[in-house]
């Protein structure tokens, strides 16, 4: 069954390979161009590293293949780390630091302790980008190309990404305690938690689909099978046979780690499957299902335009997730450029 799984997954991944690499051309091809959406914030530019770095995009989409083609899961866990970077202060890879003397690392925040992943694949871009342009590439442009680079490969939409993105000095993890929302969160806290990163109700459902594909540990959705409202019963608005399917994988005690397909349709494919499958009662967690179920007319009909309309949810996705990327970034002296992403440069 495995064996078959993995096939299927390669199969897939190799069909999705073909297009992305086709996405990748209009960088090169039509210079100047911006795609529907928010205009490159000042200090930011698609052509940052023409002159300095031409190749950076193509050195992160090689390594990317190799990794996603080894694990799937990858391109999610690549595009989570964007979300959790700039949804505490800004775009500037302070999620990437380690805990040393002077840094209490954001990875150590609660919605991220052994939950966000992904940084063995951002150090081995890093040295890549290193060693054909050294001190040029910031860590935090470096995660804004992955997450593109991710989303393409998977099947989604590709966009003009504007960079110039510099480096933190610290990290910040009492701000991810505080901004990066909970699976548990009800929808008028998600839209708080979004509002705070002037984003908005579209936004918030655009980027949700982030979650069509990845996997959700156990933790972050017991709740929901068990005691959804501390009252030892399940949350009635998930589907029968999903709920057993989801109790199969995440008993009431232990099993915390285990994992399961955010999106049960299509788990390594980025595209709308996520909002059918919350229109039938079968999104993973609360923050998923509340999209639909938590009585907001226009963020319902965000759900059931995207579920109908695949090209919309592109669209809107695209226009959210540049908004997103040019959330406070450090420009121009601020910051640094790091030249290994999990500690700031030395003092000299």
């Amino acid at each position: 069954m495995d064996s078959s799984k993995r096939c299927l997954a390669a199969i897939l991944l190799a069909s999705f390979y073909f297009s992305a690499s086709l996405a990748f051309f209009p960088t090169h091809n039509h210079e100047g161009a911006h795609p529907i959406g928010h205009s490159p914030k000042p200090g930011l530019s698609p052509h940052f590293y023409r002159s300095t770095c031409p190749q950076a995009d193509e050195i992160v989409v090689s390594v990317l293949k190799k990794a996603i083609a080894k694990e799937p899961r990858i391109a999610a866990s690549l595009l989570r780390l964007l979300f959790h970077d700039c949804f505490v202060q800004g775009c500037d890879a302070s999620v990437l630091l380690d805990d040393s003397k002077a840094v209490a690392s954001e990875k150590n925040a609660l919605p991220n302790k052994n939950s966000i992943r992904g940084f063995e694949v951002i150090d081995e871009i890093k040295a890549a980008l290193e060693e054909a342009c050294p001190h040029t590439v910031s860590c935090a442009d470096t995660i804004a190309l992955a997450a593109r680079g991710s989303t393409v490969l998977s099947g989604g939409p590709y966009w003009e990404l504007s960079l110039g993105r510099r480096d933190s000095k610290t990290a910040y993890m009492k701000l991810a305690n505080k901004n990066l929302p909970p699976p548990n969160a009800t929808l008028h806290r998600l839209v708080k938690f979004f509002g705070r990163q002037g984003l908005d109700k579209t936004d918030l459902v655009a980027l949700s689909g982030s979650h069509t594909i990845g996997m959700a540990r156990c933790v972050s959705f017991k709740q929901r099978l068990y005691n959804q409202h501390r009252d030892n019963k399940p949350d009635m608005t998930l589907e029968k046979r999903f709920y057993h399917k989801l109790a199969s994988v995440c008993p009431r005690t232990g099993g915390d780690n285990n994992i399961s397909p955010l999106d049960f349709a299509s788990p390594p494919k980025f595209d709308n499957s996520y909002y059918k499958l919350i229109v039938e009662g079968r999104g993973i967690l609360n923050s998923d299902q509340v999209l639909w179920t938590g009585k907001d007319p226009e963020i319902a009909h965000l759900v059931k335009s995207y579920a109908e309309n695949e090209s919309l949810f592109f669209e809107h996705y695209v226009n959210s997730i540049i908004k997103m990327g040019n959330t406070n970034p450090l420009l121009g002296s601020d910051g640094e450029i790091r030249m290994n992403c999990r500690r700031v440069n030395h003092v000299r």
